[in-house]
């Protein structure tokens, strides 16, 4: 029987690398735990960890060279959507290898060979825009925005939910990701009357984003904050004051406080300590579970064939994960999943409120026979 072969991308370097480093980390770690448990179908992992660079055409390059050159059976990583989009052109279009997306993101990917371990709009915006607007009393939203897919379609969702309830958008903007002057952003923010600033500005244009608004006095006046992928680490780029009281919404955080979160957060800490910290914003929760979650599949089907993989992996589920269980839910390639509601307060990030399991409602992906 031929070895299992792994390829993982994730961003070492580049302005992601905060976060690429630890999803490398826990690559190493699961498959460490598979091997010292013997292994899949009685062959030990090998790893493949290629450096995506926070460029979509390295990470492309990297994942053909996954497919052509060391064989793998499968692909994690991608941070950014249009480096999942990346990759998906030279993994699955090309290379017709199977491929699972850890971040959370805007949803809508739908193929036969991609599977989403994140969560997506249904698991954050759907029940965190609708408590936010009951608890605070909040109507009038801004949507300063990096210009690529993910912000445009959790501005569209958002602006659906606010103005269903009532609400306005006051302001939306969009503007490159490297962007560092958000003046004309933050001055439609403050004359509009804004209440909640739905952040979707990203690493590394999210740094002087947050430090402007902070300038500008918008929660000093009362204003909240949102950034739905903002956790531990994203704590560690800003002055904690910068962000006190924003809210966020996860599928995990440090302080969730079933036993396996909390046990497996100390085996991370103790294998890498002082390094990239896990985290759920950054992928480290969707990876964990997504390698977790093929090798329960691997040993369902009993075999690498990759239809067979692909038949368990979509009812694939496991009892013990990052923030809870998890499963697939059949025919989406999207994961049921508990999820948080999260504040930064006094200079941390802990939860508010258990949202429970939630669907990711995600259409069917439909599946192209021969």
């Amino acid at each position: 029987m031929r070895s299992v072969k792994v390829g993982v991308i994730a961003e070492q370097t580049g302005p992601l690398s905060f976060m690429g480093v630890a999803d490398a980390n826990v690559a190493k770690m699961v498959v460490a735990e598979i091997n010292a448990g013997g292994g899949l179908l009685g062959q030990p992992v090998e790893l493949f960890v290629e450096d995506g660079e926070t460029t979509d055409s390295v990470a492309e390059a990297r994942a053909a060279k996954l497919v052509q050159e060391d064989h793998v059976d499968v692909i994690f990583g991608g941070i950014f959507s249009s480096t999942r989009q990346a990759i998906k052109a030279a993994a699955v279009v090309e290379g017709r290898t199977l491929y699972i997306y850890p971040e959370q993101y805007e949803g809508q990917e739908s193929d036969p060979l991609i599977f989403c371990t994140g969560p997506v709009p249904a698991q954050q915006v759907d029940p965190l825009i609708p408590w936010l607007m009951d608890e605070t009393g909040a109507r009038r939203f801004a949507l300063p925005s990096a210009d690529y897919i993910w912000p445009r379609i959790m501005n569209e969702k958002v602006r659906e939910i606010v103005t269903a309830r009532g609400g306005e958008i006051v302001e939306e903007d969009y503007y490159p990701l490297d962007h560092e002057d958000y003046g004309e952003a933050i001055e439609k923010i403050m004359s509009g009357g804004a209440e909640v600033v739905f952040n979707t500005i990203v690493p590394p244009g999210v740094v002087p984003f947050f430090q402007q608004l902070h300038d500008a006095g918008f929660t000093k006046g009362g204003g909240h904050l949102v950034c739905t992928y903002f956790d531990e680490t994203c704590l560690t780029l800003v002055p904690a004051e910068q962000v006190e009281g924003l809210y966020s919404c996860l599928d995990y955080y440090q302080d969730v406080d079933d036993p396996f979160s909390r046990e497996l957060l100390a085996r991370y800490e103790e294998r890498y300590p002082g390094s990239a910290l896990f985290t759920g914003g950054g992928a480290c929760s969707g990876l964990y579970r997504g390698m977790r979650l093929w090798e329960s599949a691997v040993r369902e089907a009993g075999s690498l064939d990759q239809d067979a993989v692909i038949a368990a992996l979509d009812h694939a589920k496991i009892a013990v994960g990052p923030g809870g269980p998890a499963e697939m839910v059949p025919g989406q390639h999207h994961v049921r999943m508990n999820m948080y509601i999260a504040q930064v307060r006094d200079g941390a990030i802990g939860t508010v409120k258990g949202l429970g399991p939630i669907d990711p409602e995600e259409r069917v992906v439909e599946v192209i026979q021969g």
